[in-house]
């Protein structure tokens, strides 16, 4: 089937957007409660880890129902790909009100082409062109989504494709498994050797985080609005970028040099630390090589550690204990993140340099290791844009 032969409709005549709760649900009936936590940018699938009662939920929760597709609609979370299934214990759920729900019609849409539709980066970055309201607080408004012209080939086709993707999914998901393994590696390393850094029974002393970064370069956040991304113009890591310790280089956008500038405060140099301080509080990342002179978001933090081993200082924030102790102080409801003035005062215990860099050649083997994955990983990436771009044009 050629591109040209296959038929086309608006998103919004094929499927329903945002439609209204009309059954009639008793207060103490339990429903499936899904909130954008539950929606892993990785995975196209959101599975309820709860339930709550009606009663509980129904004023000030968005209303779904099993096989919707959920669509988060604030910044950082749809730029982060929060796009998926959803998959109920009960027949009713509700969540965060940043969900888009779009419910394809009966004998027109399947639910897994589309949430594969909309996964595209395409798509995504037509999306953030779109986001209406204040930095910070801005939003894929709904018109967007009904207007967005979506293949349509017959269903039975539509499921194939669907079950071509999803497998190549799944083979990404194995190699994403392999990766959080050597990342359980590299914490069992660290906890062996110095403990749980909270309780601290080796006591350590125990420094400020502010105290063991450069006065030069003080902890800051990065770029309010980085704009469309550059084909020739300084690099920018985004959150989504960051990944099992490093940094996903292939996704990497870029910005003008006029934008950068104005948040020089936040230039990258090799070896900095970068933890995410929006959405999603605690990923952590090294600064390689190839990212000097680049810059990061708001959503980030950049900590020019100087003081102590940068790769010891990552696998101790990235400890349950101190994630612990950044989902005490952060805050919000729609977008939750953490103060600086909190990532100034989290403490970090300090065992002798000799004993930090020890750990830090070990973390290097399980890094190399990484590396590798991460390699693989990237390529099972570029085999699935590929088949998402030859899906949608009527070649696969």
């Amino acid at each position: 089937m050629s591109a040209s032969s296959i038929a086309t409709a608006k998103l919004g005549d094929v499927a329903d957007l945002n439609p209204p709760l009309t059954a009639c649900l008793r207060d103490d009936e339990d429903v499936s409660f899904l909130p954008m936590s539950a929606v892993v940018a990785e995975s196209a699938n959101a599975v309820d880890r709860e339930t709550r009662p009606y009663a509980a939920v129904k004023k000030g929760y968005t209303a779904f129902v099993a096989g919707d597709v959920l669509v988060a609609k604030i910044t950082p979370c749809f730029e982060n790909g929060k796009i998926a299934h959803a998959h109920l214990t009960r027949d009713f759920g509700f969540g965060s009100t940043e969900f888009h729900v779009v419910r394809p019609r009966a004998g027109q849409l399947d639910a897994r082409y589309l949430v594969h539709y909309l996964r595209q980066d395409s798509i995504r970055r037509q999306g953030e062109s779109r986001m209406t309201g204040s930095a910070g607080q801005r939003r894929v408004p709904e018109p967007f989504l009904a207007g967005l012209d979506v293949p349509v080939p017959p269903l039975v086709e539509q499921r194939r494709i669907a079950e071509i993707l999803d497998k190549a999914d799944t083979l990404r998901a194995k190699r994403r498994v392999a990766l959080a393994q050597l990342d359980t590696l590299t914490q069992s390393i660290f906890l062996d050797m110095f403990g749980d850094p909270v309780d601290n029974l080796y006591q350590f002393p125990v420094r400020r985080m502010i105290d063991l970064v450069d006065p030069a370069r003080p902890i800051s956040y990065g770029i309010l609005m980085p704009g469309s991304d550059q084909s020739n113009g300084v690099k920018y890591v985004r959150v989504v970028d960051m990944r099992d310790g490093g940094i996903e280089l292939s996704g990497v956008r870029q910005t003008t040099e006029k934008i950068s500038n104005a948040f020089r405060r936040s230039l990258l140099r090799p070896g900095d630390l970068l933890m995410s301080i929006r959405g999603h509080v605690g990923r952590l990342a090294i600064v390689p090589t190839e990212l000097d002179g680049a810059n990061i978001t708001q959503d980030t933090a950049r900590l020019a550690v100087l003081g102590a081993d940068p790769v010891f200082v990552r696998e101790c924030l990235r400890t349950q204990a101190l994630q612990r102790w950044m989902a005490r102080h952060t805050k919000g409801v729609a977008v939750r993140g953490i103060n600086l003035g909190d990532v100034k005062l989290m403490p970090i215990p300090m065992p002798i340099q000799s004993k930090q860099n020890e750990f830090a050649r070990l973390a290097a083997t399980t890094d190399d290791l990484r590396r590798v994955h991460r390699a693989s990983l990237s390529e099972l990436d570029a085999l699935f844009a590929s088949l998402q771009h030859r899906a949608f044009r009527g070649e696969l």
